[in-house]
């Protein structure tokens, strides 16, 4: 009786040393797997990149050319809302707009706050020469924005009236007015509300 439990012993010993050489494996095909996906994935991204860097290399450096070297992010100047008689047959409509001007840096902010009067005062006549139709229209708000953009630069040497530009001497001296435009500090009109009643 004695060699009966001897060999279930020397039995047992051989499926624990499977068991546990089974598990074993299992461990090492997991941990190759997983680093195997790893590397796989690491080479990818890497590959993709590259790609990317060589297309983009055209596009980027024509971009950076385009938008020139951006020394800081915008500043944004709130004007207090408007609220305006329009220009339509019986004085009814009304538009509450709210405006913000793009300006390049804080110094420049502070400048246009010096001349906030007179720019408001020429943006309120632009609102009041329109009609509601006008304003409601993608086009309307779009014309609107560019003539603001020109109130706004006036007080600074840009802008001017649309008079001024139909004129020949107007017309002979495009590349100045560019050069002024690109100094002006006031760079964008974005509209914060628009009711049209």
């Amino acid at each position: 009786m004695s060699d009966k439990p001897e060999a279930a012993e020397e039995a047992k010993a051989p499926a624990k040393s499977k068991k546990m050489l089974i598990i074993i494996l299992a461990v090492v095909l997991i941990v190759l797997a997983v680093g195997g996906g790893g590397a796989y994935f690491y080479i990818s991204k890497q590959r993709a990149a590259a790609a990317a860097a060589e297309d983009g290399e055209d596009a980027s450096t024509s971009k950076a050319a385009d938008h020139g070297s951006i020394k800081s992010p915008p500043v944004y100047l709130p004007l207090d809302s408007m609220v305006v008689n329009l220009a339509d047959p019986g004085g009814e409509k009304v538009a509450q707009i709210g405006i913000t001007l793009e300006v390049t840096d804080a110094k420049a902010s502070d400048s246009v706050k010096s001349f906030l009067p007179t720019i408001r005062n020429g943006v309120l006549k632009q609102i009041s020469k329109r009609t509601a139709e006008e304003l409601l229209s993608i086009e309307g708000k779009e014309s609107l924005a560019r003539d603001i953009l020109k109130e706004a630069s006036i007080p600074f040497g840009g802008g001017g009236d649309s008079e001024h530009e139909e004129s020949p001497v107007a017309k002979k001296k495009p590349p100045s007015k560019k050069n002024a435009n690109a100094e002006m500090p006031v760079k964008g009109v974005l509209f914060s509300s628009f009711i049209v009643q």
